[in-house]
């Protein structure tokens, strides 16, 4: 780490080294309502001075429109950064708002052709399942996401918001770099069973909402009363009512916490998530999302925060506490099967 740039870490074993902390890009031009695209290629560009590598983002973040506005800034800096999308959100014709999960081999040969086009690349080097088809087999998923390695496509394999039995059964058919899950002080659910047989095979953990979707932070405190009508953050049970209220005053011990580090509440979030890789002994690289380039220096500089012991233990009893599902249905997530 030198210029204030973060450390790195292999995204996989024999994989490429990319920063410990990676970029979220789906609020760019998706879910937290309206964007600025200058601030968002600044941040981008910002990001990549600070070691930020790799970027994140899916073909459902706005019906593929995430994937187009990121292609220029990939296509300028292709041999720096190492970039993540994902397939399994369809939306049907029509229909504009609605997602269905498909996981079917036909569908994901449709899904990677799109992204590549969209991207404007020979190869994606992530390719993750966003959500996981109960109805299809694992094992013929991966299977077909396999052949799309071997025919030069894909360069590694990712699966999102999925069991610990889901992760092992697909680790069966072909090597899986990485999974990505809500982790946060807020969100632990998948340290039970997730988190362990991710150490077990050597697949790195990729974090997502690391900051609670910014109520971490402190940037809202009440989804319906701070946020636009067309920010998805309205849906989430934990941020909105009664439960807002609750889960805002869950937050003093980490102003305290970022009172005695001269840091913000979330680069003590942020710190957190990242530490967890030595707390747990397995890489994590968490995406926080951003669009502005202050905010990506902010959340870059929580890489060289270590808490203390002490600090760790008045965090740990957070996520118990927490008021409300992170999503209206859990059936999509890891924590809803297990």
């Amino acid at each position: 780490m030198t210029d204030g740039t973060i450390p790195t870490t292999p995204l996989t074993a024999g994989g490429p080294e990319v920063g410990v902390q990676g970029l979220g890009c789906m609020g760019m031009s998706f879910a937290y309502g309206p964007s600025d695209a200058g601030q968002s290629r600044a941040t981008l560009e910002r990001a990549l001075e600070l070691g930020v590598t790799l970027y994140d983002t899916a073909d459902a973040y706005g019906a593929g429109e995430n994937e187009r506005f990121l292609s220029p800034f990939f296509k300028a800096h292709r041999d720096e950064v190492v970039i993540a999308t994902k397939f399994a959100l369809s939306i049907p014709p029509g229909e504009p708002t609605r997602r269905v999960i498909r996981n079917d081999p036909p569908y994901i040969r449709e899904a990677v052709e799109a992204s590549l086009r969209r991207l404007d690349v020979d190869v994606i080097d992530l390719y993750y399942m966003h959500r996981r088809d109960v109805n299809v087999p694992i094992e013929e998923s991966v299977g077909v996401m396999a052949e799309l390695v071997r025919e030069g496509k894909v360069k590694h394999l990712g699966l999102s918001e999925v069991t610990a039995d889901e992760l092992r059964a697909a680790q069966a058919v072909h090597p899986i770099a990485a999974v990505q899950s809500e982790w946060s002080l807020f969100s632990r659910d998948i340290e039970a069973y997730v988190v362990p047989a991710a150490r077990e095979l050597g697949v790195t953990l990729v974090p997502y909402s690391p900051l609670g979707r910014g109520f971490l932070t402190g940037s809202f405190t009440d989804a319906d009363q701070d946020l636009s009508a067309d920010d998805f953050r309205r849906q989430q049970p934990r941020f909105t009512g009664d439960n807002a209220a609750a889960n805002a005053a869950l937050l003093d011990p980490v102003r305290t916490i970022a009172e005695a580090h001269g840091a913000s509440a979330g680069q003590i979030a942020l710190a957190w998530v990242q530490q967890q890789a030595s707390v747990h002994g397995l890489p994590v690289i968490p995406i926080p999302g951003t669009r502005k380039p202050g905010r990506v220096e902010e959340n870059a500089a929580a890489t060289r925060i270590v808490l203390t012991e002490d600090e760790l233990s008045l965090l740990e009893p957070i996520a118990a506490k927490v008021a409300g599902d992170r999503y209206a249905d859990m059936t999509f997530t890891s924590a809803g099967r297990e």
